[in-house]
Parts: C-alpha cells; structure tokens; sequence
C-alpha cells in the first residue's frame, strides 16, 4: 500500500490499483532504529527484527566469537544472553548508567546489570561510540569516544525502534510518538483504526496515552479494533505486559510505571537468588509488579494492579501472605 485517500475512502496499492474501503485498520508495525555513525553499513552489522536476522545471529553466535551489543534495552540483553549461552565473549555498550534503568528505574535494574555480569558479559556504561571499524567491507570492532577499541566478529544492534507512521502522516492522521488512537483504537479519521506497536493508545486504566512495543499489544488489540470497527463499544484497557528469558531467569512484568512516576519499589523474595515479586508504589497503591523465577503469580499482580487496593508494605514483601488476600 502506498497512499490513503481519506476522502474517496480508498487506498493506492503498489500497482497502481485502488481499493475501498469502509473502515481501515493500519497494522504498520515498526522499524529497528539504524545507528547513524561510520561503518555502520559494514556486513556483520545485524539487527533482530526477521527470522532471518535470527537465523544469521545463531550463526554468529559461536564459541569464542567476541560480540559487541549495542543497546542495553531487551532485545540487548536477550542477545547477549544467547551468544554468552553459545560460548561467546561479550560486551554490552549501554549509553546510560545501567541496563533497562530507564525501562525498570535503579532498583530492578541492578538485578539485570548483576545477572549479565555473572555470566561473564562485559557492561560498559556510559558508552559513546565514535565509529564500527572494519575490513574488506566487513566489521572488526568498534570505537568508543574515548580511545577504547573493541575487537569484534560482529556488532549487533538493538537501540530501539521507529513505528511506521507515513501513511498515517500523509493521510493527516494525528501522529505523535506513533498514530495517536481513542481507547476504541479510533484515529483521528473515525473510520481509521490502529493497533500493535504503531498504535499510541488512550489507556482508559492508565488515563493516558502508551504505546507499547510488545508482541501482546500486537496479539490482543486487534479484538478491540475489529469489535470497533463493527460499531460495538469495545476499548482497549488490558495492562501492559512483556516478559523476557535470559539464561536461567525467567520474568514477567504487567502494569505501567516510568522513570519518577513511581515512589519506591517494594521486594518480595530473594534478590541475592533472582527469585523474587516486585512492586512499584505509589502511596499505598501498586502501579506494576514484576515476577523473577517465581511462577503463576502475574494473574494475581495483575488484579492488584486493576483493583487500585490500598496495600501495606509489610504484606506484599511477606512471601507467606498470598496475593489473593490483598485483593479487596
């Protein structure tokens, strides 16, 4: 597809040809951010984002290739497990102070930064990336601000994605960090709707507007879109939700916080032991909880979250007070 007439209610496919249409959903998806330096066209420069891409990260992945990530977020760190997991030697450039500090704030993501360092992966904070260097059209390394120069077989890059909005800017769609949605998943053309990671949604729950970039919005918002788009009165309020393996912690994570929106995160469980509950407060009130290698506990956080109850600290961080009992 190439064009959207709103007007005639059709759309310009790449052929030339043109469709009607009565509603439409726009399902564009995003793009992996590019690093824009020197060398970053190199061969061995990868991205994740196709099965392909994974198929020739599993190839790079050996014992004792040396692997420079690029990106600290999650994509980041689950790379990094997998070539530390395969045998080879690795390094994370992170741009702030730790990994997902941004993501989980300073708490959680210490729990991150002290997993990888335990497997043997190399964090380096604070990193400024002058150039990748290479040879024969091929990467060898990376170059950091300071002088550093980091031997590298290939350079995997995982620093973000930009969501697919020129068809929707062309159209006239309110854009803003995405296609800018009702909690119906209604754009500002009414008979236009957009979901998955394009979509920045009107969260009635939240009373805000997110965009979330996890396959779960992909899976469960298109309900809410087609119901929409048959006149019925559904909304998207389900919680947020994404978990990640990375070698032997599991973790699940519903609910929504962000860098000083929460006051302090609450701990239940063994931190030193990576089997733990944690909760982000605000007052007496649980905005969001993560679960590390304890099990089929989400569905419990998640009634916490949406119930807005009143809950003492002392009984969340108490393994032996169920969840269920602090639910109103």
């Amino acid at each position: 597809m190439t064009s959207i007439d709103r007007h005639g209610r059709a759309v310009t496919l790449d052929d030339g040809s043109r469709v009607p249409y009565g509603r439409l959903l726009l399902a564009t998806g995003s793009t992996p951010r590019r690093l824009a330096i020197p060398g970053a066209d190199l061969d061995n420069v990868l991205y994740l984002r196709r099965l392909g891409d994974s198929d020739r990260l599993k190839a790079t992945f050996t014992e004792g290739a040396r692997i420079v990530v690029v990106g600290g977020g999650w994509i980041g760190l689950e790379t990094a497990a997998a070539a530390r997991t395969a045998g080879a030697h690795v390094t994370v450039l992170e741009h702030g102070e730790l990994p997902l500090l941004k993501v989980l704030g300073r708490e959680a993501a210490e729990i991150f930064a002290g997993l990888h360092r335990d497997h043997g992966v190399e964090l380096r904070p604070h990193a400024e990336i002058e150039r990748i260097t290479g040879t024969g059209g091929r990467a060898d390394g990376v170059l950091l601000a300071d002088g550093t120069h980091l031997p590298a077989d290939a350079v995997v890059v995982g620093v973000g994605i930009t969501p697919n909005v020129r068809l929707a800017e062309e159209a006239g769609l309110e854009v803003r960090d995405g296609i800018v949605t009702d909690a119906h998943l209604r754009t500002s053309a009414e008979d236009i709707h957009a979901a998955g990671d394009v979509a920045n949604a009107y969260h009635p729950r939240l009373g805000r507007h997110v965009r979330m970039e996890h396959w779960a919005n992909a899976l469960h918002q298109p309900r809410t879109a087609a119901l929409s788009m048959l006149g019925k009165e559904a909304v998207y309020d389900r919680l947020p939700y994404f978990y990640s393996d990375q070698y032997d912690l599991g973790m699940e994570y519903t609910g929504y916080t962000e860098p000083g929106g929460y006051d302090r995160v609450v701990f239940r469980g063994a931190r030193d032991e990576r089997r733990l509950i944690a909760f982000w407060m605000s007052g007496k009130r649980v905005l969001a909880g993560m679960s590390v290698n304890v099990w089929d506990v989400i569905d419990a956080i998640r009634s916490l979250v949406e119930s807005g109850a009143e809950t003492e600290d002392a009984a969340l961080s108490d393994p032996g007070v169920p969840l269920e009992s602090l639910l109103p």
